[in-house]
């Protein structure tokens, strides 16, 4: 599966249902347990990317609003306030680990114009230098596109194309991808293993969790993205930090999608 290189870089990407309880309230015990792993694998020698969402569910129970704004402006809002308590919350737990953690927000119009895209690489690759954990968002107070369609998935795997990295990750709330909806229907089967990622397996993403604003389709649009690129992905379950140690190890957890070869 995943073969280590001299870098071992990295991307990690959380979802909202991973980082919030089914309150809608901040899951502090699993967002503590992800940075005691992530902290862990920069003393192992990897350099590490955390692409994170979450900013509109956490700003949504920050605000006591019974459920996410219903206004693209309610959403903007409530992703200001909750960027700033998650990336609160990030410096504060990497801390206690002698991490810095760095906050770069923004959209998708940075990656394809050249020149911003050059500067964004630039600081990536010397916040890696200075041996920081950089933490990416949209910047979804500006961003309406993004704000509406939840694409940090396809975000963190155009983090993992222009930093170069080895390999994506993506955490979630289910083991991985399966052959049909696993809520609907309890003999569904996951797949453990995509060798390509073809009509089949894009008819059987499935859609939109609870909580996020994304789904299994923009997770296999981030895998087909990093894939086509040489980047192996991992789409697992966030429920359990832990397992992304065995990924490194070259177990088999969630599903795991082939790089395409270069």
């Amino acid at each position: 599966m995943f073969r280590k290189k001299e870098k071992n870089r990295i991307v990690v990407k959380v979802g909202t249902s991973t980082l919030t309880h089914k309150t809608g309230k901040t899951n502090i015990a699993r967002i503590a347990k992800l940075a005691s792993v992530l902290s862990d694998l920069k003393n192992a020698g990897y350099e590490v990317i955390l692409v994170s969402s979450g900013a509109i569910g956490v700003g949504t129970g920050k605000l006591r609003l019974s459920e996410k704004p219903g206004t693209t402006k309610g959403l903007q809002a409530a992703a200001a306030v909750g960027q700033c308590e998650l990336m609160f919350l990030y410096d504060k737990l990497f801390s206690e680990y002698g991490v810095v953690v760095s906050q770069l927000l923004f959209t998708s119009d940075e990656l394809y114009n050249a020149e911003s895209r050059m500067h964004l690489v630039d600081t990536f690759n010397q916040l890696l230098e200075y041996d920081c954990l950089p933490i990416v968002n949209e910047n979804d107070s500006i961003s309406v596109e993004e704000l509406l369609n939840g694409d940090n998935d396809c975000l963190s795997a155009r983090v993992a194309k222009i930093t170069d990295s080895d390999l994506l990750i993506l955490l979630t709330d289910t083991d991985g991808l399966y052959d049909s909806n696993p809520a609907e229907n309890p003999d569904a089967c996951l797949i453990s293993r995509v060798d390509e990622i073809n009509d089949e397996i894009r008819a059987i993403a499935g859609g939109a969790g609870k909580k996020g604003t994304g789904g299994f389709i923009t997770k296999v649009k981030a895998a087909e993205i990093a894939v086509s690129a040489g980047i192996p992905v991992v789409i697992m379950n966030g429920a359990k930090p832990t397992d992304i140690y065995k990924v490194l190890d070259g177990k088999q957890i969630g599903t795991f999608f082939k790089a395409v070869e270069k």
